[in-house]
């Protein structure tokens, strides 16, 4: 018996305990300046948006800039983390663009928020107090004006103030804290007005026309209810301010009529009547938004209305690009002459931008001079005639999304298993019964997370409505609801239509139709999978 041994140079060596540790390639240096640039870039712009809510006091906003700016920071000042690296950003923005959005439309439905209710109360008393019109008196004081900043202050953002020649040649200095005399010795005169002030730079008519809006609301006060306005760009007045604030008793006095105004439903109403200051503020209203959708009857009715129709126009949008989109895909799945050149055309719509294909429809349903009625010899108002218009938007509608769904479908049937329809052809089957026993189900399990939100997308169809029908027609007795609206473009017209925005209701109409789409794609959804279970 022959004992075999490795010769010393054929032994190998135990594999090392340890990896060596990777080397690093590239040019690590210029990734260290650029990773620490970039943080200082976050930096800066962290300090400065830092500043500027503080400066107003929005310390939520504070409070978001700094966990935002700590987050990046203590993510990509090391080298640990490295999944949040990339999940960082994205979050971020998923944060800006997605949930502040939805957190703020559901604040915004618990809210009087409209035209003239978009400030907090201390900001509507201090645009009717402060800022507001003084009112000029038959003996008022008039001054000869000049605007000045001090020296080697920036003239398009430093604070200003004015230099006032009285009808007596006293020279005085005004600002936001009062009204002060300067001495004659420091300023020059030409033609009763400062030309020249020791430690001052006067402003010219062109960078004073670029501030003109805050010079605009600016004044100097003085004693009592008087406070010095500009006039033009070279005169002002001592005059009356208009409206004083009555802290005691929670009111706005009219100081020329008398009239007193009370705080009353956000808004500063006479206590004769009459119309109320503007502008008023907003807050807090509860469910009020809600319940007016729940019992107002106009609004009820309109909302129920369009809500029947926005299911109908989704559904059969849907239905009808389906069964198109299918029957196109069937026959051409077939090999046939020019069978690529159809399929092309058949996606041209697809590759259309939606906008201009409603404005094309939209003037080919014109009564008197579109292409439809030229060509058929018909007399119908498409877009004028309610049930018209309704056909109209499905068939715009159909042509735009079928080539999406023909798409789909062609995908579809050419990924599904030849030899299940073979062998119930063999076995007998009908083409009839091949189809609905075997192709429409494993079709379905396919695309029926695409029609869910084909539905999802057609039930907030907002840019044909508002291209092609605007809405309307619209009933006399209800100019607000029309009778093509959806859910989204009534929304619409109410947070920004004529008749006044009330953004605190449409926030809330908003809030219904997601809890109206989140329940049917759920509903939807749950049906998609139990076909998957079946087909599976």
């Amino acid at each position: 018996m022959t004992i075999l041994q490795k010769r010393p140079e054929q032994a190998t060596t135990a594999p090392p305990t340890t990896r060596p540790p990777l080397r690093r390639t590239g040019n690590g240096g210029l990734g260290i300046v650029i990773r620490y640039l970039m943080l200082a870039i976050v930096l800066a712009v962290a300090i400065q948006a830092l500043s500027i809510t503080v400066a107003n006091e929005q310390w939520w906003a504070s409070a978001l800039v700094l966990a935002a700016t700590l987050a990046v920071v203590g993510t990509y000042a090391t080298r640990r983390a490295v999944p949040l690296k990339y999940l960082i950003p994205g979050i971020l923005l998923m944060l800006m663009f997605q949930i502040y959005p939805v957190f703020y439309t559901f604040y915004t439905a618990f809210t009087n928020a409209s035209d003239g209710h978009t400030i907090s109360k201390e900001e509507s008393i201090e645009a009717i107090t402060v800022d507001g019109p003084i009112v000029e008196g038959q003996n008022a004081d008039r001054f000869a004006l000049s605007i000045a900043v001090a020296d080697g202050a920036d003239p398009n953002t430093s604070p200003f103030v004015y230099l006032l020649v009285g009808d007596d040649g006293t020279v005085f200095l005004g600002d936001e804290s009062g009204i002060a005399s300067l001495p004659d010795s420091s300023v020059t005169l030409d033609d009763g007005k400062v030309t020249a002030a020791d430690g001052f730079t006067l402003l010219n008519g062109v960078q004073i026309n670029d501030r003109s809006g805050e010079f605009d609301a600016f004044s100097v006060p003085l004693d009592g209810d008087e406070a010095v306005k500009k006039i033009g760009l070279s005169e002002a007045f001592a005059g009356t301010v208009q409206y004083r604030y009555d802290e005691a008793t929670d009111t706005i006095v009219d100081t020329v009529s008398g009239t007193v105004f009370v705080a009353e439903n956000a808004s500063w109403v006479p206590e004769d009547g009459g119309p109320t200051l503007a502008p008023g503020w907003k807050q807090f209203v509860g469910v009020d938004n809600f319940a007016k959708v729940l019992t107002n009857d106009t609004v009820r009715n309109s909302f129920i209305g369009i809500l029947i129709w926005n299911i109908a126009f989704a559904g059969l949008s849907v239905l009808t690009t389906f069964a198109l989109g299918l029957l196109l895909a069937i026959v051409l799945n077939r090999k046939m002459i020019g069978q690529r050149l159809t399929r092309s055309l058949l996606l041209l719509p697809y590759a259309l931008p939606g906008f201009i294909t409603a404005l094309v429809w939209a003037s080919m349903y014109n009564k008197d001079f579109g292409l439809i009625n030229n060509l058929t010899g018909l007399d119908v108002n498409w877009l004028g005639d309610v049930w018209w218009a309704k056909v109209a938007l499905l068939v715009t509608n159909l042509w735009l999304g079928f080539p999406y769904m023909f798409l789909i479908c062609t995908g579809a049937l050419q990924s599904m298993p030849a030899n299940l329809t073979e062998a119930a052809i063999v076995d007998g089957a009908s083409p009839w019964r091949v189809f609905r026993s075997i192709t429409v189900p494993m079709l379905m399990v396919a695309i029926a997370p695409m029609l869910v939100a084909s539905f999802a997308f057609n039930f907030n169809n907002f840019t044909l409505i508002f291209l092609l029908t605007e809405g309307g027609p619209f009933p006399a007795d209800n100019p607000s609801a029309g009778a093509t609206d959806l859910l989204i473009s009534y929304t619409y017209r109410l947070a920004f239509g004529d008749g006044g925005s009330q953004f605190g209701f449409a926030a809330a109409i908003s809030i219904f139709i997601f809890i109206i789409v989140a329940i049917l794609s759920i509903s939807s959804f749950k049906r998609a999978l139990s076909l998957e279970e079946v087909n599976s």
